[in-house]
């Protein structure tokens, strides 16, 4: 990434300070004032593993606890369990390529799709345009899918799990312009970001989004004695609408158990990609994790409930 206006007082992170874990036990790479504007660069979410060139063969051999690092952390003065950390998103750069894998016995339907299956988009920022397959364009929508703080618990933690602290909640809405709050667990926060995203349906269904590595520049400011129990964020006006301009073809699920709506609005999503659009079940299923976006209708018409899979017709062009 370019430094923002060349500022020397913006600090640096490059991607070799990266861990495969939250620890409180981790040495910062840097210490910052609260409000410092900081660039971190993000490996992508297979950690370097995958490439241009991969196959599935190699999602096959990907190296399950060399994933989705994050770079930091980054020690913010003043900054004690009670407080509150302010992520501001600033910009993100991405490279020109993102993949989207399926990942044996990862994913919502992990049972129903055992087999390694692996693509590679071009990314062009440029443009604001992800080519994901022949006839299938996504909008350049870069977020990070994994930002928040060391947590209060010892030791090592997966950062492939959410917690109260943030990790990996994949939350899409998280582009530049929106702030994060996150609670403070110990002494200077311990910031860290990764699994850049360009581009990603809410659920992200298969496991993975559009997955590549960026450049994020975030401002990092302490709100002193603020206590959120979980992350929250604000958007900025008209962000939300600007990204749902298309029109939508909605499949619902509707169960006793809300994950299993969840399924099932998905299986419909796919059958209809496949029957309308002439894709692959793969494909679908693919299409489905980085393009559709689930909701919950109702929660409060027992015994059942109802998830609704918004699928944008905008992405298909003329080619499919």
């Amino acid at each position: 990434m370019a430094r923002l206006g060349h500022d020397h007082s913006i600090h640096h992170v490059g991607a070799e300070h990266g861990s495969y874990v939250w620890d409180n036990a981790l040495d910062p790479v840097l210490e910052v004032e609260s409000g410092a504007t900081v660039e971190l660069e993000c490996a992508d979410a297979s950690g370097g593993q995958l490439n241009k060139n991969s196959t599935a063969t190699d999602v096959n051999a990907l190296d399950l606890t060399k994933v989705n690092p994050v770079t930091g952390p980054v020690y913010v003065k003043d900054a004690e369990p009670g407080d509150v950390l302010a992520v501001e998103i600033l910009e993100l750069k991405s490279h020109d390529w993102g993949w989207t894998a399926i990942i044996p016995d990862f994913g919502l339907l992990a049972p129903e799709f055992p087999d390694a299956w692996l693509n590679i988009s071009r990314v062009d920022p440029q443009t604001n345009k992800v080519e994901f397959l022949p006839g299938v364009t996504l909008p350049f929508a870069p977020f990070p899918g994994t930002i928040g703080v060391a947590p209060v618990q010892t030791g090592e933690h997966p950062t492939l799990v959410p917690t109260k602290w943030g990790g990996n909640m994949d939350i899409k809405h998280l582009r530049a312009g929106a702030t994060l709050y996150v609670p403070v667990a110990v002494s200077g926060a311990l910031f860290s970001v990764g699994d850049t995203h360009a581009a990603m349906g809410d659920a992200e269904v298969c496991g993975t989004a559009v997955e590549a590595a960026m450049d994020i520049a975030v401002r990092l400011t302490m709100h002193k004695h603020r206590r959120i129990a979980y992350p929250q964020y604000h958007l900025p006006a008209g962000q939300l609408a600007s990204t749902e301009q298309s029109s939508y073809h909605v499949c619902t699920g509707i169960h006793p158990d809300l994950l299993t709506a969840a399924k099932e609005a998905t299986w419909g999503t796919i059958t209809h990609i496949e029957r309308t659009y002439g894709r692959t079940r793969e494909e679908a299923y693919a299409i489905a994790s980085v393009a559709v976006d689930l909701r919950i209708h109702e929660i409060v018409d027992a015994p059942n409930w109802t998830v609704g899979a918004f699928l944008p017709e905008a992405i298909f062009t003329e080619e499919s």
